[in-house]
């Protein structure tokens, strides 16, 4: 373990192209927490209202949200759970090579995000189909994956531009 090099110790370019794929990468996770918003407004009921549609009281009244179909959850936690996974691989490859959690935290932020996003997305059919309350599990376990990206996407960016010696 001796031999590991840190982000921090690799060439200017390097660090350089790291901490713009990071800007680039944490725009697009922050545009896509932008969209849950306006979809979900960050609530439980606006998120079961999302995938399970709007309860109605009469034949005659038009649902706001319809339920989600199968195939619309499917074609989203397909997307989302390849595109994540990719994502944190990444983002916990690039983890590893730094040096200021420790180790017992550093596997944490590596580990953490991967399940939260099988939680995350796999919870969307248990609102849909169960019953609306999972929409807790997709709360809990999608705050959960985004802190770990920002706390992974700050550390990675601090030590690919080390303020000590600049860029």
């Amino acid at each position: 373990m001796t031999n590991i090099k840190y982000i921090r110790t690799l060439p200017r370019d390097l660090r350089i192209l790291i901490a713009v794929f990071v800007i680039v990468l944490t725009l697009g996770v922050t545009i896509g927490l932008i969209y849950v918003g306006i979809n979900t407004d960050y609530t439980p009921s606006g998120t079961q209202s999302f995938y399970a549609g709007d309860q109605v009281s009469s034949d005659f009244e038009i649902p706001e949200q319809y339920p989600k179909s199968l195939e619309g959850l499917l074609l989203t936690t397909h997307t989302h759970i390849i595109a994540f996974a990719i994502i944190f691989l990444i983002m916990g490859g690039l983890l590893f090579f730094t040096n200021i959690l420790h180790k017992k935290w550093k596997l944490f932020f590596m580990i953490e995000p991967l399940i939260s996003t099988l939680i995350t997305f796999g919870s969307f059919f248990a609102i849909r189909y169960i019953h609306p309350n999972f929409v807790y599990f997709t709360m809990v376990s999608g705050v959960l994956m985004y802190v770990s990206f920002y706390v992974m996407a700050i550390i990675i960016f601090r030590e690919s531009i080390p303020l000590q010696n600049g860029i």
